[in-house]
C-alpha cells in the first residue's frame, strides 16, 4: 500500500555533516528520514523557500522537458530500501501510457516539488527503515559489549592462550 508524506523539511546529520530530507506521513505522525547530497539538498531547499535561478538547474530542466513532450509526473513512489540505499520511481504519464522511471528519492522528490506532483511511500520502506534502525541499535549495544570486556582486560589476559 502507498502511503502519501509530505516533504517536513531538510536537517543536517551531524556526525556525517550530510543533508537529510525528511517525508512525513500526512495522518499519523511516521517520519522516513533519508540522506541525501548537498546538490540534491540544495535542488530541494530552493522549492521550499520559493528561490528562483536565472538558468535552469538540472531538475527544472527535466521539468521543462518533460511538459515540452505533452507528459505530466502523475506521482514519485519512494517503493524500496536495499542495503542502506532508498529508491523510488517516478510515473510519467502521457495521452497514451504511464512510463516508470528509476530515480534517487532526492532527484524525485525535487521534481515532485518542482511540478506539484504527490509523494508516496510504499508502506514495506517504513517496516524496513524501522528493521535497519533496530539492527543498528543492536549492533550498537553488541559493539559496547565488546568495548567493556576489552577495557577489562589487562595484558597479562593476553598470556594466557598460546598460539
Amino acid at each position: 500500500m502507498l502511503i502519501k508524506v509530505d516533504v517536513f523539511g531538510l536537517t543536517m546529520d551531524p556526525v556525517s555533516n550530510s543533508p537529510i530530507v525528511i517525508l512525513k506521513t500526512l495522518e499519523g505522525d511516521e517520519a522516513l528520514p533519508i540522506w541525501i547530497g548537498v546538490l540534491e539538498a540544495t535542488a530541494i531547499a530552493s522549492v521550499l523557500e520559493g528561490v528562483s535561478f536565472s538558468r535552469p538547474m538540472t531538475h527544472d530542466l527535466l521539468k521543462h522537458t518533460i511538459e515540452m513532450l505533452g507528459a505530466r509526473v502523475e506521482k514519485v513512489v519512494v517503493c524500496d530500501l536495499r542495503e542502506n540505499t532508498y529508491y523510488a520511481i517516478i510515473y510519467l504519464k502521457d495521452d497514451e501510457k504511464t512510463y516508470e522511471i528509476d530515480a534517487r528519492p532526492s532527484d524525485a522528490i525535487a521534481l515532485a516539488l518542482r511540478v506539484d506532483a504527490p509523494i508516496f511511500v510504499d508502506e514495506k520502506v517504513f517496516e524496513k527503515t524501522k528493521e535497519a534502525v533496530q539492527q543498528e541499535k543492536e549492533k550498537g549495544e553488541e559493539e559496547k559489549k565488546w568495548e567493556e570486556i576489552l577495557e577489562k582486560l589487562s595484558p597479562e589476559d593476553f598470556t594466557k592462550y598460546k598460539m
